[in-house]
């Protein structure tokens, strides 16, 4: 089933008297269940296809379908409630509320979903379980490794039960060890519970755990390939 689909998808952007084509003319199909990479050099339009397949911008021109819905027809207030229904994002600086317990940062994007009271504490719990950090539920981000403050992160996308992980330079902020374990991680959501993993990264160690590896070079893809992943390692963050 294809979850996304562009279709000769572009973005211009007007810089006083000249036009940056940001993105040109791409299709792209991701199917349900992937785990793909998104790789480019910087101004090679990787960040512009992030943020159009994460509903935080829309296409010059071209139509992007999410999960059956026109992306570009829809209006900000309603992109937004797609974002939250359709995406958990995880990004590079964690990007918690640092006087906030584990639980409760996992607990927010319920909030803006207005998920019933008596069913967020069972719900963050479930998924700071799937992460391994069930034990470390009313602990603040300061009493907290790198590694499991991404691994809330990752427990606060999982919550509402989103098709799509959406992975920013997940492990830009964390050692090698520890970068390793998240994206072990990763692999494990995507084979277990079947989640479509979409990771922006720069870095070929870390793409290497995808299934799928696409490049961006110049506003146009210019690889896309399948690979036979890395195999997962230690997850103890």
């Amino acid at each position: 089933m294809e979850l996304i689909e562009f279709k000769n998808l572009s973005k211009v952007y007007s810089l006083g008297e000249v036009d940056v084509h940001a993105l040109k003319d791409v299709s792209l199909t991701i199917k349900s269940g992937e785990f793909v990479a998104i790789m480019g050099p910087s101004g090679s339009g990787k960040s512009t296809c992030m943020n159009i397949l994460g509903c935080l911008d829309k296409p010059t021109s071209g139509s992007y379908f999410l999960d059956g819905i026109d992306i570009v027809a829809k209006n900000l207030p309603d992109l937004a409630a797609v974002r939250n229904q359709k995406i958990g994002f995880v990004f590079q600086g964690f990007n918690l509320l640092s006087r906030t317990t584990a639980q409760e940062n996992v607990e927010l994007p319920m909030v803006y979903n207005k998920v019933p009271q008596a069913h967020m504490h069972e719900r963050a719990m479930t998924a700071l379980k799937q992460v391994g950090l069930e034990a470390r539920s009313h602990h603040v981000p300061s009493q907290l490794s790198g590694g499991q403050q991404q691994r809330v992160a990752i427990a606060r996308a999982l919550v509402n039960d989103a098709p799509i992980i959406f992975a920013d330079e997940p492990t830009g902020n964390l050692d090698t060890k520890t970068s390793h374990e998240v994206m072990s991680l990763f692999s494990r959501l995507n084979s277990e519970f079947k989640k479509t993993v979409i990771v922006i990264t720069h870095e070929e160690d870390i793409a290497a755990y995808a299934k799928r590896v696409v490049r961006f070079l110049d506003g146009q893809i210019v690889e896309d390939k399948m690979q036979t992943p890395k195999q997962p390692e230690a997850e103890h963050a």
